[in-house]
């Protein structure tokens, strides 16, 4: 190959590396996500009692049907590629698990599950988070007449009315948090929570159980409704390792490391937490820390070597002339 061709060849060679690192960095895998913390969703509430000793009887049957991965697995309830399709991907009696195998104890249709007591009018929902997305939340609550002893169905959301409706909340402390209005009813009712991203297509979902107080009110044994509560920092960074979000090619974490969790306290404490770790850039992406920095950190070395090669090159025609 004549010298200027080597020479044209390889300009467009070193021109052609920094686009493909950055888009190698822009590739990086994303982290698990969240479930709403308040109201508390179910797989948060039996997290919180503990996967390998759940307290209440709605908890107990959830693991006695899905097992425990499920709840360490807690910020992954998911559809990757939903782009909105939701009533088309997901079937009647499948909301809580999204479909999903592997949460199907949380779909199981009783009257028993924890609650959190909520009343009409004005509420505040935090939604815990673990990689921050740009995105939409809708939460729907379920209309009069609800019965938490069948298998929740689209047909039984209030799809007209959502509760709350927010774009690209601000996250703090751990969690999103934004406002709604929640409707007049009495008794056990069901909010579900969508969170569709608006950078990718994929969808997370969340079941939370309330109570408005009056008819309907109480388990099916008669007695008051177990309260719910969201899990500690505690509990969230002991289970940690046991989560399989990370492999499931949507985890930027390393191996085997703990998934990294942000920094606040249980949900129901009455002093706002602390922020959550830096890095939101890279969580906006869906990349770890570590992840992104390490990308980082390859795509600049690329690309500096990219320029020192393209300056040679295009110090070697100079210099041949001089010499000429």
């Amino acid at each position: 190959m004549p010298a200027r061709a080597r020479r044209t060849a390889a300009v467009v060679a070193v021109l052609g590396l920094p686009p493909l690192a950055l888009t190698a960095l822009a590739a990086s895998p994303a982290s698990a996500h969240g479930s709403m913390g308040d109201p508390v969703s179910r797989v948060s509430q039996c997290y919180a009692e503990g996967p390998e000793s759940p307290k209440s009887a709605a908890c107990k049957a959830a693991v006695a049907a899905g097992g425990t991965q499920a709840l360490y697995d807690w910020n992954g309830i998911r559809i990757g590629d939903a782009a909105g399709q939701h009533r088309k991907l997901i079937p009647d009696g499948k909301l809580c698990s999204a479909n999903n195998e592997e949460f199907k104890g949380l779909d199981l249709p009783r009257a028993d599950w924890p609650a959190t007591s909520v009343h009409s009018g004005p509420y505040t929902f935090r939604y815990r988070v673990t990689a921050l997305h740009k995105g939409t939340f809708k939460v729907y609550l379920t209309k009069p007449g609800y019965d938490p002893a069948k298998p929740p169905a689209w047909s039984e959301l209030d799809m007209e009315h959502p509760v709350a409706t927010v774009t690209d909340p601000v996250a703090a402390g751990g969690f999103y948090t934004f406002s709604g209005t929640l409707p007049d009813r009495t008794g056990r009712q069901l909010l579900y929570a969508i969170w569709q991203r608006s950078d990718s297509p994929e969808a997370f979902y969340s079941c939370s159980d309330v109570d408005f107080g009056g008819a309907g009110t109480g388990s099916a044994g008669g007695g008051p409704a177990p309260t719910a509560s969201a899990p500690s920092d505690r509990q969230i960074a002991a289970g940690a390792d046991k989560s399989t979000m990370r492999h499931h090619g949507h985890g930027g974490d390393t191996a085997g490391a703990p998934a990294r969790q942000p920094s606040q306290q249980s949900s129901t404490a009455p002093n706002e937490p602390r922020a959550a770790g830096a890095s939101h850039g890279l969580a906006e992406t869906g990349a770890s820390a570590g992840t992104g920095y390490a990308a980082i950190g390859g795509a600049a070395a690329l690309a500096l070597g990219s320029a020192a090669l393209f300056l040679s090159v295009r110090r070697r025609p100079a210099d041949g002339a001089h010499r000429r």
